[in-house]
């Protein structure tokens, strides 16, 4: 059963259609990317999953249970970290998360070793009893893990969590996320403009414009053409019309096109094993052949110009 459901979402605030018609589902175990430009509408559909504002039209599932009929329920399995999250400054990482341990019910007995291990798990031993208000944006950060974790959540949203720290405390965030996902088996959507890290963490992505979702698949996916188009470029010692005529003719390659001392193929299936089968029995040396694909900002922007 997948973690995440929706089908025909909608929402409409005063005649304005803030999300239409979103069919989405979200598998157990796998990181998912929600991209798109601010008023795409990734806000309002995260409050819709987490059951904080209620939609006009269509229906959503969250690990099997309705975010509006059973809000307790889902808020019992999701763990939510905004884009700014909030802690009593006052407080130590410690105190914050036992007070957020107290909310979920967990006595300070029962909690102590638990908010032990979380401080370990995102780095913040030598930081755990000081306050708050002393924390980098990046201690904040990991601190906002820690207590989304405090329930072990199934499902947990990160919303820009990346945003303001530096480039290497990102990459600690990021391999923390997979880490989590790969020793937990949690399951992960994450909302961010940052196109790369996306790109280096998430199983599949969703792209949203203007309410819906326009794209949503595998980088890979995403990168072919409408026809399901895809780019093979290889380089062999010597180009004749010959070669290029044979290349022509290989069931799957819709276009040669040379280029300086390389060869770029347009193909509608993986046709890499003819192609250098070809090339040997052409009597031409293969010297490389590769996918050169697209990144996924490439593919962002492709889908934004059409």
């Amino acid at each position: 059963m997948p973690v995440v459901e929706a089908q025909g979402l909608g929402k409409r605030y005063n005649g304005f259609q803030a999300v239409h018609n979103l069919d989405l589902t979200i598998d157990e175990g796998e990181i998912f990317g929600l991209l798109g430009p601010n008023g795409s509408g990734k806000t309002t559909t995260i409050l819709m999953l987490l059951g904080l504002t209620e939609p006009t039209s269509g229906s959503v599932s969250i690990c099997g249970y309705d975010p509006v009929r059973n809000p307790i329920a889902v808020k019992r399995r999701v763990g939510y970290l905004p884009e700014n999250v909030g802690f009593y400054d006052d407080l130590t990482a410690r105190e914050n998360l036992r007070f957020v341990a107290r909310l979920n019910g967990m006595r300070d007995r029962d909690s102590a070793a638990k908010i032990d291990e979380l401080i370990s798990l995102v780095g913040l031993e030598d930081a755990a009893d000081r306050p708050v208000r002393t924390f980098s944006r990046g201690m904040r950060q990991r601190l906002g893990i820690a207590d989304v974790l405090i329930k072990d959540p199934e499902f947990v949203i990160l919303d820009e969590p990346t945003s303001g720290i530096d480039p290497e405390g990102a990459i600690k965030l990021l391999d923390m996320i997979v880490e989590l996902r790969n020793s937990r088996g949690m399951t992960v959507m994450l909302s961010s403009h940052l196109l790369h890290q996306v790109q280096r963490i998430c199983d599949r992505v969703g792209i949203m414009h203007r309410g819906g979702i326009v794209a949503k698949g595998t980088v890979g996916e995403l990168g072919k053409g409408e026809e399901g188009q895809e780019q093979l470029e290889l380089q062999v010692d010597e180009i004749t019309p010959l070669l290029l005529s044979r290349l022509r003719e290989i069931e799957g390659v819709s276009a040669v096109e040379p280029d300086g001392d390389r060869i770029r193929l347009t193909c509608t299936q993986d046709v890499r094993a003819e192609v250098a089968r070809t090339v040997v029995e052409h009597g031409a040396s293969l010297l490389e052949l590769r996918r050169p694909g697209l990144t996924l900002e490439e593919i962002y922007l492709r889908y934004f110009q059409e």
